[in-house]
């Protein structure tokens, strides 16, 4: 088949690598699978002291990135008091933030792709900690929103590139497990975030000191990276770093025409939608929770009620998001490389029945926050450890069905898909359903009591979140029909190009 004429999509590519191994007897590209196996199966075992480095240092502004994240909604009501804004205005703070970081995420998967990943991280590192800074001193909301979107910025060209550099570094089963590593810092960080943002503020009585914790921490990381973190060339452990780049549209197309790839970004942003939407209100929800609990639904609260637990339920929230990450991620990605042996679409499948099961559990915890708080939290906590399952597995996912010189600009596409349907709007959306649904639900209700109905208004918009999971399982399950074959197209291409340089001495342009 001559190769000018064969079309740029993953079908047809698959069929054009099929004819030629059986037109030409397979026993080259048999032998080119069987030298990338050998040198795969050899460092597949060993780690050397400076990828270990370079993993934890990786690991490390992961968890800060998101310590920095989720800070605001442990300091929420603060911030609302100070500024003196409602549900709906202080939910663009977390939406402003995402748009900003899923707009640039595609610049910097697109650079990231072709020059020093160093570079571009430290400068978003530098950036993202500079803009936090600046923003704890604003006294204008629409200053302190600026801010935030800026720190967007910076965040996005960490969390594209990131992910890329330990897909570099490592392959199959021990590429599974430092991503279970890497993104098993994204629930610890967040509940770290919650929890020094209640305790800085219990600490020195202003919420702006929670913000001035991770600036300090972003610039000692530039350095590490500098020393320490090393670039490796792109797809150096499969034997692909003989495949070149090709032109950024190209790059594009191939993803939309790659399903499993699609399918598992749609599943991706169901994820996103309801961790943004439960990270921003579920402390302050849980609060609300706990108050009418403990003054009781029937009698006439005092809207002023300053207890000395106030930020109880942004601190439990922390503990059980962290806790249910440090199981979750790690056990999600252990079931795939055990269930992966004997299906290949166990990955998709585990995240299609973690997000289905998750949604009763999720639904259970809302409808008992004002009953039994113990029964709520370990509801909550069952319903993030199965939503945890999901994180390395789909980065796993991305990372074996794209070719290496397109993981960056994959990634970046990721970020920008799940963000501007995910949770750059879930936050906003349920602060605008919760006030646009506040007076039908002040007419309906015996208990005009404020807090009563503030808890009411905001139970019935997060029950949004149920049906988004539920959708979120259909795509994962959909993309176990595609998974196996977009896989073996991406390794085929690999020890094409492997055989192609070792005959010619040169690698020929990205055919996927």
């Amino acid at each position: 088949m001559d190769r000018s004429t064969s079309v740029t999509t993953y079908s047809q590519q698959h069929l054009v690598v099929n004819e030629e191994i059986n037109n030409s007897g397979s026993s080259d590209v048999k032998q080119s699978n069987s030298s990338i196996n050998n040198n795969n199966n050899n460092s597949n075992t060993k780690i050397s002291k400076k990828e270990w480095i370079t993993v934890l240092i990786l690991c490390f502004i992961n968890l800060i990135n998101y310590m920095d994240r989720m800070t605001i909604a442990g300091i929420l009501d603060e911030i609302q008091t100070h500024f003196k804004v409602e549900n709906d205005t202080v939910g663009l703070l977390q939406t402003a933030f995402i748009v900003s970081y899923m707009i640039f995420a595609p610049l910097f998967g697109y650079l990231g792709d072709r020059y020093n990943r160093k570079i571009i991280m430290s400068v978003g590192i530098f950036l993202w900690s500079l803009t936090t800074l600046l923003g704890s001193y604003q006294n204008n909301f629409y200053w302190f929103l600026f801010y935030r979107m800026c720190v967007g910025i910076g965040e996005a060209s960490y969390s594209t590139i990131a992910p890329t550099i330990i897909s570099d570094l490592f392959i199959k089963d021990t590429r599974s497990k430092m991503l279970a590593l890497f993104y098993f810092a994204i629930p610890v960080g967040s509940g770290l975030g919650y929890i020094t943002g209640s305790k800085m503020l219990k600490l020195t009585g202003q919420w702006q000191w929670a913000l001035r914790l991770t600036p300090p921490l972003g610039i000692l990381t530039i350095l590490l990276i500098y020393l320490f973190v090393r670039d490796p060339p792109k797809g150096e452990k499969e034997g692909g770093s003989h495949v070149t780049t090709t032109s950024w549209s190209n790059d594009i197309k191939a993803l939309i025409n790659n399903p499993s790839f699609m399918l598992s970004t749609g599943g991706f942003t169901c994820v996103s939608f309801v961790t943004g939407a439960l990270s921003f209100w579920a402390p302050k929800y849980l609060q609300l929770g706990i108050d009418l609990q403990n003054n009781g639904i029937n009698n006439q609260l005092d809207n002023n009620i300053n207890n000395e637990n106030d930020n109880s339920a942004t601190f439990s929230f922390g503990v059980i998001a962290m806790t249910a990450g440090i199981i979750g991620v790690p056990l999600g990605s252990y079931m795939a490389q055990k269930l992966r042996l004997r299906w290949q679409q166990a990955d998709p499948l585990i995240c299609a029945f973690g997000l289905f099961i998750s949604a009763p559990f999720v639904f259970l915890a809302l409808i008992s926050a004002n009953g039994s708080t113990y029964v709520c939290y370990v509801l909550i906590f069952f319903g993030q450890l199965l939503l945890n399952l999901n994180w390395s597995i789909v980065a796993d996912i991305l990372l074996y069905i794209v070719i290496p010189t397109r993981r960056s600009t994959a990634e970046a596409f990721q970020i920008l898909v799940a963000h501007a349907l995910g949770d750059a709007g879930s936050p906003y959306l349920i602060g605008v359903v919760s006030n646009a649904i506040t007076p039908m639900v002040r007419e309906l209700s015996i208990n005009t009591n404020d807090k009563f109905i503030e808890f009411r208004s905001i139970q019935y918009a997060l029950f949004l979140t149920i049906f988004i999971e539920i959708i979120g399982s259909l795509f994962f399950f959909i993309t176990a029909l595609h998974i196996e074959k977009d896989k073996s197209v991406v390794d085929l291409t690999i020890a094409e190009n492997f055989l192609e340089t070792k005959n010619n001495g040169q690698a020929e342009s990205t055919r996927l």
